[in-house]
């Protein structure tokens, strides 16, 4: 077995504990939200939705976006920026508010939810699309936008 190959088994090998793990917590414990069959594809499997249908790939109003899973706060609309990906993109984060793990592909980061592992998209550096030089790429089903005015739901 070469040293490569040994990587990408232990990737392998990882992705999957992940995945049991997301599965105990979303179908044992029962805690999180209840996700519909394409919210649950992107969140739980680590699907892509399509580019350019999310809703909210081009949505800018003033508010903080959560985690549809869990309702942790994620991003403020005020890092959300128009990339041309087709998916939402942001320059930052919440403070604690996402993991970033080495991608199965061996070469993307994924981003998940700190609080609940959802699976939110992927991150991208040295783009230079702004000053932060960081793109947070999103999936729209991973995320629930909340308006300025309104009250943000309690974490679960």
């Amino acid at each position: 077995m070469t040293v490569y190959s040994l990587i990408i088994y232990i990737q392998q090998y990882q992705y999957v504990i992940r995945t049991f793990k997301n599965l105990f917590m979303q179908v044992i414990l029962m805690e999180y939200n209840k996700l519909n069959p394409e919210e649950e594809q992107v969140i739980v499997y680590k699907a892509t939705e399509p580019p350019f249908i999310g809703e909210y790939d081009n949505f800018y109003e003033e508010g903080i976006y959560i985690c549809r899973r869990c309702n942790a706060p994620l991003f403020s609309s005020k890092s959300k920026f128009s990339s041309g990906c087709g998916w939402p993109s942001f320059d930052e984060y919440i403070p604690n508010s996402i993991k970033h793990l080495p991608d199965p592909d061996g070469i993307r980061i994924e981003i998940q939810c700190s609080n609940c592992d959802g699976h939110l998209g992927h991150e991208f550096l040295g783009e230079n699309l702004t000053k932060k030089n960081r793109r947070e790429c999103v999936n729209s089903l991973s995320i629930r936008f909340i308006p300025k005015e309104k009250e943000l739901p309690k974490r679960k």
